[in-house]
């Protein structure tokens, strides 16, 4: 049943990524794809306070593969941003793709941690 619950939460997740996206796109107008960034950063911050959660208090191990592995798995996503970074490079943006690339894993990190944090309180 986990399995199961796990799939549907992962595309549920996915829903919501493309919605905030779409959101984004729409209302903010520039050339880096900052919905991206929004996604990764929220979703990893979660999923540091969900595993910072379960780091130092007892839970249902299931409950927790379905919130991180499902519905943040499915809300986050690495190879959007791997393939954002590709079209900048392609487009003759190099400098950007890196600002990006490097931006995003340092925003999606400190997010993290700052989730494992705020989770263990």
């Amino acid at each position: 049943m986990i399995p199961l619950l796990i799939a549907l939460a992962g595309g549920l997740g996915a829903v919501v990524r493309f919605l905030i996206d779409r959101q984004v796109a729409a209302r903010v107008r520039v050339g880096l794809p900052l919905g991206t960034v929004l996604i990764n950063f929220t979703g990893s911050f979660l999923l540091g306070a969900v595993t910072g959660w379960w780091m130092f208090r007892a839970g249902d191990p299931g409950l927790r593969a379905v919130l991180g592995t499902g519905f943040l798995g499915g809300y986050t996503t690495f190879s959007t941003a791997s393939v954002e970074a590709a079209r900048l490079a392609l487009d003759g943006r190099g400098w950007t793709t890196l600002v990006q690339s490097l931006g995003m894993l340092v925003v999606s990190l400190l997010a993290a941690l700052l989730g494992v944090t705020f989770g263990s309180l």
